[in-house]
C-alpha cells in the first residue's frame, strides 16, 4: 500500500469509530477491506450515512475517506416554524414507517403526548429497522412524512409542542 492509502485507511477507521459503526466491508477488485469493532449495542444512524457517502463518491478509498470527513448539511428549517415547537429530524436516510407493522396502530398521532426516548417511528435503512425516538417531551402537532415515504438525513419528521 502507498503511504496515501494508509493515511486514507486511518481516516476511514476514525470515521467508523466516531459514528460507532460495528462492521465495514469494502471489495473493489483486488482491494478487499473488512473492519470489525467491538462496541456496545446501539442503533446505527452512521451506517446509512456512510453507505450514502460511499455510494456517491468516485471509486477509490481516498475519495470515500475524504468525503467522510465532511458531514452532510442538515435540511433547512421549514418556513413559519412557531416558537415553542421542536422538530424531530431523521438521523438517517431510508424509508419511514409510522407503525411497527402493516395494519398496526401508528406509534403516534397529532395530539398525542410523547416523552423523551419514546419510539415515534421506524426508518428502514439497508434492510435494518431503526427505531426513531422522540428527543423532546411534548404534544405531537404534525407528522411531516407519510408512511412508506423515502426520507433524507436531517429531514423533519414530526413537530412537537414542547411542554
Amino acid at each position: 500500500m502507498k503511504p496515501q492509502d494508509i493515511a486514507d485507511l486511518k481516516q476511514l477507521v476514525e470515521f467508523l469509530k466516531e459514528h460507532q459503526i460495528a462492521e465495514f466491508d469494502l471489495d473493489r477488485g483486488d482491494l478487499k477491506i473488512r473492519l470489525k469493532f467491538n462496541q456496545p449495542e446501539a442503533s446505527s444512524p452512521g451506517l446509512a450515512e456512510l453507505a450514502r457517502l460511499i455510494g456517491s463518491a468516485p471509486h477509490g478509498v481516498s475519495q470515500a475517506a475524504g468525503a467522510a470527513g465532511h458531514p452532510p448539511e442538515s435540511a433547512p428549517e421549514p418556513a413559519g416554524t412557531e416558537t415553542g415547537l421542536h422538530l424531530v429530524k431523521s438521523p438517517i436516510v431510508g424509508t419511514f414507517y409510522g407503525s411497527p407493522s402493516p395494519g398496526s396502530a401508528q406509534f403516534v398521532a397529532p395530539g398525542d403526548h410523547v416523552t423523551k426516548g419514546q419510539v415515534i417511528g421506524i426508518v428502514e435503512a439497508m434492510k435494518l429497522m431503526n427505531e426513531i425516538e422522540s428527543d423532546a417531551e411534548g404534544e405531537i402537532v404534525k407528522c411531516m412524512v407519510a408512511n412508506g415515504q423515502p426520507i433524507e438525513f436531517g429531514q423533519p419528521l414530526f413537530t412537537i409542542r414542547l411542554g
